[in-house]
C-alpha cells in the first residue's frame, strides 16, 4: 500500500510558495497579509491556529491572529470583520470554525469578503466553484485534489464516494472530484446502504469526524483511501478510517496525522498568496 504523504508534499509547496512571495515582493511592495480570527479557548482550534501562524511565517505572509473572548457578541465580531475588510493590506480572511453556540456562523462566514475569503466559504465563491470557475476553494478539498495529482491516481471513469456532506469538505469535494469525472456518490448519517457504497467504491473520501468507522473488511481491494478525519481517542490522533487490515485492502491511503492535514494549511496559504497576487497586480 503506498502512504500519500501530506506532510513531505505541503512542505514542497511551501518551499514553492516562499520562493515565489520573495521574488515577487519588490513589484508588489508589501507581504501578502493574513488574518485569523479565533474566538474562545477550544484546544483543537487553538492548536491549528498556531500551525497556520508558523507556516504562514515561513513562507513569507504577514499573519495576524485576533484572539477573542468566548463572551464575544455578535456585533463585535462583525465590526472586526468590518475593519479587516477595509484594511488594503489584509489580502485574506479566516474565521476559525466552530464558533461558540451564540454566534451564527453563517452570517460572519457571508461578512468575510468574497475576494479575501481564503477558506472558499462564502456563497459567491462556492457557486463559482459549481460553475467550474473558481475564485478560491475550500482548502481541504483542494489540498486532497493535489494529493491524488501528485501520488498519480487517475480520478476519471472511477467510482468515487464522499463519506459526509458539510459545506467544508463533502460538498465541494464531491464536486472536484465530478469535475475530474469520476462518478461520484455522497453517503452521510441518513444513507441506509454505506456499507454496499464502500465495496463499489474505487476511491473513498472519509470527512464525517467519527473515529475509525470504516473498515478495511468493507473496502474493494485496490481502492484509494483518502482520510479526512482528525479525532482524539485516549490521547491520540486516529482518523474515521481503521488502520488495521487496511494495508492488505487499499492500493493507496492518506495517514492520520500527516496526510490531508497538512496539505490542508498548505492550500490556505496558496490561498492567500493567491489573493495577494490579485490585489497587487500581480502575474
Amino acid at each position: 500500500m503506498i502512504i500519500l504523504d501530506g506532510k513531505r508534499l505541503a512542505s514542497d509547496r511551501r518551499q514553492a510558495l516562499a520562493d515565489h512571495v520573495s521574488a515577487s515582493l519588490p513589484k508588489a511592495g508589501r507581504p501578502p497579509g493574513l488574518s485569523v480570527i479565533l474566538v474562545g479557548e477550544d484546544p483543537a482550534s487553538a492548536t491549528y491556529v498556531r500551525s497556520k501562524e508558523r507556516a504562514a511565517s515561513k513562507v513569507g505572509i504577514r499573519g495576524d491572529v485576533i484572539r477573542l473572548p468566548a463572551s464575544v457578541t455578535q456585533e463585535e465580531v462583525l465590526a472586526i470583520l468590518q475593519r479587516l475588510a477595509d484594511d488594503v493590506e489584509v489580502d485574506g480572511i479566516l474565521v476559525q470554525l466552530p464558533l461558540p453556540a451564540h454566534l451564527d456562523d453563517q452570517l460572519i462566514l457571508d461578512a468575510v469578503p468574497a475576494h479575501k475569503d481564503v477558506d472558499g466559504f462564502h456563497a459567491l465563491n462556492t457557486g463559482l466553484l459549481f460553475q467550474q470557475r473558481p475564485q478560491f476553494i475550500p482548502c481541504t478539498p483542494l489540498g486532497i485534489t493535489h494529493l491524488l495529482d501528485a501520488s498519480g491516481i487517475e480520478v476519471s471513469g472511477k467510482n468515487a464516494l464522499v463519506v459526509g456532506r458539510s459545506q467544508i469538505v463533502g460538498r465541494p469535494m464531491a464536486e472536484l472530484l465530478l469535475q475530474r469525472h469520476a462518478t461520484v456518490t455522497i453517503a452521510h448519517s441518513r444513507s441506509q446502504n454505506l456499507e454496499q457504497l464502500l465495496r463499489t467504491a474505487d476511491i473513498i473520501v472519509a470527512a464525517v469526524g467519527r473515529p475509525e468507522m470504516i473498515h478495511a473488511s468493507q473496502l474493494k481491494p485496490g481502492c484509494v483511501v483518502i482520510d479526512v478525519g482528525i479525532n482524539r481517542v485516549d490521547g491520540k490522533l486516529v482518523g474515521d478510517v481503521c488502520w488495521q487490515g487496511l494495508d492488505d485492502v487499499a492500493s493507496a491511503a492518506t495517514p492520520v496525522p500527516g496526510g490531508v492535514g497538512p496539505m490542508t494549511i498548505a492550500m490556505l496559504l496558496e490561498n492567500s498568496v493567491l489573493a495577494w497576487r490579485h490585489h497587487c497586480n500581480l502575474p
